[in-house]
């Protein structure tokens, strides 16, 4: 089985995606200290003229040390329809607008207390509407013992010993230094590295800008082309 291990991002950029969608098993990292400002908590878009600006969920204030599971949304803030109104010059250039400000708004629906939960219904919905077929999971939720954590690349070599039926573990390419490819190896597992080409689309503007979230990628492309973009990888 393959796996991937990665912090539950808010509307993430085509790597991600195609990290999930090519492993059997995604597991939602929430259990080390968030970091304000990452990709947690916020995403890219483009703006009405040229350009990105960030989309953005509120949190209640926590301190230094928080975990990420354990941060909280602040639902004081009506940050659902101001995310909504960010993207309403999508309207009159994207052609599948209509597809997805429905999809957005089906998850705005809901109500959500914490950024973790948020996030995984995110993904399970947009998993559901590119017809990918995926189980993720949150790694605090799962009630898995793990053996003690002596450097920071065993986070994932102990989730995968402790799952016992793990054959690869895929990270994105960023991270090749990080990991000691030897101690995957003396537990049998494959140590892969993903990185996905990214394919240029038509946003209907002067300059294409890309890395940007895949609600941008949505609004301009139907689920098929996504797909085909999602297969376009490498492993190393």
């Amino acid at each position: 089985m393959k796996i991937a291990i990665m912090q539950p991002y808010f509307f993430p950029y085509m790597g991600y995606w195609s990290l999930l969608k090519h492993t059997d098993q995604f597991i939602l990292f929430d259990t080390v200290q968030f970091i304000r400002h990452g990709w947690i908590e916020r995403n890219r878009i483009l703006k009405p003229d040229q350009g990105w600006q960030y989309i953005q969920v509120p949190l209640q204030k926590f301190s230094r040390d928080t975990l990420i599971q354990d941060v909280r949304i602040n639902n004081n803030v009506d940050w659902q329809n101001k995310i909504i109104a960010q993207l309403q010059h999508y309207k009159k250039k994207a052609p599948f607008y209509l597809k997805t400000i429905n999809l957005i708004q089906s998850i705005f629906e809901n109500s959500y207390d914490d950024i973790v939960t948020l996030n995984k219904a995110t993904l399970k919905i947009i998993c559901d509407y590119l017809e990918i077929e995926k189980t993720i999971l949150v790694f605090s939720r799962m009630d898995l013992s793990i053996e003690q954590i002596n450097a920071p690349d065993e986070w994932a070599l102990n989730i995968c010993k402790a799952l016992g039926n793990i054959d690869e573990y895929w990270n994105p390419s960023g991270g090749k230094s990080f990991f000691d490819k030897t101690k995957y190896n003396k537990a049998n597992i494959n140590l892969k590295f993903h990185s996905v080409n990214l394919t240029e689309y038509k946003q209907k503007g002067a300059v294409f800008e890309p890395g940007l979230s895949i609600i941008d990628v949505m609004m301009f492309n139907s689920p098929e082309e996504i797909n085909r973009m999602l297969d376009n990888y490498e492993l190393a």
